[in-house]
């Protein structure tokens, strides 16, 4: 629930008592940063990030106070007195997240904050942003993004929409580990899951799939019995498949492409999907050459069944 927002009679809602659009936008607690910065063009760095405060009238000491703490989180304090022609995009981005940080918001809209942001201030200012969250605990944060480290780093709750429709709501590992459907499945996770167009070949209170390159998998999901011999899919993470040598494998394949990360090793197994390798991901470095046929296997509580519209079959 929002901080300080509640829904009455006919979906009107109300802030602290009032109705919505009858709040100045100044006194309404919410502050938005805008993925294309919004920043008035005539103005410093510190008077952008103070106008959100002067229309509210603080004080000067305490506009003083804010700019300079968020400025000093933001690694903004030697462009104060610059205008955003000067500053990059990225720091133009970092004095957007400011400005919203100064008003001290009962809400903050975040729409993709740090997409314009290089690679190590993006984890910087993520950092930044949870501890935000963690020293605001009656602030509530509406983050849009289409990064799913962000997503699953930052969030409580997360909203997973697609075409404009909600696919699932949860916690980021609720969306790990039991995603509903396929899209959030091949949605959260890098690389993304690995699907199998299968047949169930027996269904029951455990499954028994024909992938579509022959091999059989056995899955502890039971499935409606009317459901034998239909279409489905069949999904594993790749950092749920270990490498073994022994008989009872889940299944083996060609390796196609070998990708040495130096913390992990990604395999790009060849011959059991049609339509794209499957792809295994390995924890540290491996002698395994490319043409190298091997066997993997997988805890067979990871393992996932969706039905031929992509529905988990673990979807409550």
């Amino acid at each position: 629930m929002i901080a300080g927002l509640e829904e009455i009679s006919g979906g009107t809602m109300q802030i602290d008592g009032h109705v919505v659009n009858d709040v100045p936008p100044s006194k309404r607690g919410i502050a938005m940063v805008f993925q294309s910065y919004a920043l008035y063009p005539h103005m410093t760095v510190f008077d952008n990030m103070a106008f959100g405060m002067r229309i509210a009238r603080e004080s000067n000491e305490e506009i003083n106070r804010r700019v300079r703490s968020a400025a000093q989180i933001l690694q903004l304090t030697d462009y104060l007195d610059r205008l955003p022609k000067a500053l990059s995009g990225g720091q133009r981005q970092r004095v957007a997240i400011g400005r919203a940080i100064c008003r001290n918001p009962k809400v903050f809209l975040f729409d993709e904050p740090l997409s314009n942001l290089d690679a190590a201030l993006r984890v910087a200012t993520r950092i930044e942003i949870a501890r935000l969250s963690e020293s605001m605990p009656d602030t509530t944060m509406i983050y849009v993004t289409h990064d799913q480290v962000e997503a699953m780093t930052l969030a409580d709750r997360i909203v997973v929409l697609s075409a404009g429709y909600i696919e699932q709501v949860g916690s980021p590992m609720e969306l790990y580990e039991r995603p509903n459907n396929l899209f959030v499945a091949k949605f959260i996770g890098s690389p993304a899951m690995n699907i199998i167009p299968a047949t169930i070949a027996e269904a029951g209170g455990a499954t028994r799939l024909t992938l579509e390159g022959g091999s059989t998998v056995s899955v502890p999901i039971a499935t409606p019995d009317a459901d034998k011999g239909k279409k489905a899919h069949f999904g594993v993470r790749p950092e749920d498949l270990d490498i073994t040598t022994g008989d009872d494998y889940l299944f083996e394949g060609e390796v196609a492409i070998v990708e040495s990360l130096g913390e992990v090793t990604l395999f790009y197994i060849e011959g059991l999907s049609a339509d794209e390798p499957i792809i295994a991901k390995v924890p540290g470095t491996s002698p395994i050459q490319r043409g190298t046929t091997i066997r993997f296997t997988a805890d067979q509580g990871k393992l996932h069944v969706f039905n031929a519209e992509g529905r988990s079959y673990l979807a409550r």
